[in-house]
């Protein structure tokens, strides 16, 4: 294979100096106009590709953040993507993506790779509590906002829903729409989001003044649709089952729905049951899906304009934790089904 042409192939080509492609590349506007296209032809001829790198290297400004989310399967996490994407975009920085497979593990190795690639910026979703990879990043001088994960330090940007809220809201909807025996289908407990959501629906338990017999967690080990699956064949199993699951996200809520569905389960005369996340999936669900929405794209926009913002004036920057506030979005899979008496017709009741 042939090797890449390099800015001194270029020069050869255009018979010029390296400093005068160098100068085409980035100060343009001194060069002259002749001079100029000469090093453009050459360029195109010879395919040259500038080594990006190399040079924000050697200006000391690196363009590129990297993001680090629990599972790039799930959408909730590819609309933040989005947003994330748009605001570096704006800015005119690129963006590196990794999946953690909410792995310790491998969310340490990530952090390790970005930290090699002079990113300046990370924005990331931990797999737990432990936050040594991001007190590691900002030793080396990266700027770090945590992602759908409220931070402690005031030294410490973080940008995130009110997970406990929303758990609350699933919980009190079920709660007065006269649903008896409420499971939580959750993930696990190393994760802040499904601790902070079963909060939340036991929050919604007491101040209703509801025995805590009517809630139950069943904890399953990853949040996507083949662990809903199987939490769904459990549950119905079961010689009583629940006539309501909460579900610590969308594709979880999604998977209990299929088997309910295919078992001829009636959701939700038989069985209701309410998300998480609001992806675009739970309103165009076989039965409409109730869920608890989160401004995805929004979440992730402002994160990335957050760390922009500190690798922009570090000395400057005033730390933000922005919670935003989640919203019910009640759809069929969770209303009752309420069939109404019918009125006595006029002959029937002069007869």
């Amino acid at each position: 294979m042939k090797p890449p042409a390099s800015i001194r192939d270029v020069a050869t080509r255009a018979r010029v100096s390296v400093g005068t492609v160098s100068n085409v590349l980035n100060r343009p506007e001194v060069v002259a106009p002749a001079t100029r296209e000469r090093v453009l032809s050459a360029i195109g001829e010879l395919g040259f590709v500038r080594n990006e790198s190399a040079r924000q290297l050697r200006s000391g400004t690196p363009r590129a953040i990297g993001l680090v989310v629990l599972d790039v399967g799930n959408p909730f996490f590819t609309d933040v993507a989005r947003g994330v994407e748009d605001a570096a975009s704006d800015a005119g920085h690129a963006v590196i993506l990794c999946n953690s497979d909410e792995s310790p593990q491998r969310e340490a190795r990530h952090v390790e790779l970005l930290a090699e690639q002079r990113v300046h910026g990370v924005l990331i979703t931990p797999v737990t509590t432990d936050l040594t990879a991001v007190h590691r990043l900002r030793e080396r001088g990266v700027s770090v906002v945590l992602l759908d994960h409220p931070a402690q330090e005031p030294d410490l940007c973080s940008v995130a829903l009110d997970d406990r809220t929303g758990g609350e809201l699933a919980v009190t909807h079920l709660l007065a729409e006269e649903y008896e025996r409420i499971v939580v289908v959750n993930g696990p407990s190393r994760l802040h989001q499904a601790r902070e959501r079963y909060r939340g629906a036991r929050d919604a338990l007491e101040r209703a003044g509801r025995d805590e017999s009517v809630l139950e967690e069943l904890v399953v080990p990853a949040l996507n649709v083949a662990s809903g699956q199987r939490a769904g064949e459990q549950l119905l199993a079961r010689s009583t089952r629940p006539d309501a699951i909460f579900c610590a996200n969308d594709l979880l809520a999604l998977g209990v729905l299929q088997v309910m569905v295919r078992a001829g389960v009636r959701v939700p005369e038989e069985v209701a049951i309410v998300g998480y996340d609001d992806i675009d999936f739970a309103a165009a669900a076989a039965v409409p899906l109730t869920s608890v929405r989160q401004p995805r794209q929004l979440i992730g926009r402002t994160a990335a304009e957050l760390v922009i913002a500190e690798t922009l004036a570090p000395d400057d920057h005033e730390h933000e934790h922005v919670l935003f506030a989640p919203e019910l979005v009640v759809r069929e899979s969770s209303r009752r089904v309420r069939r109404s008496r019918r009125a006595p017709s006029r002959r029937a009741a002069t007869a």
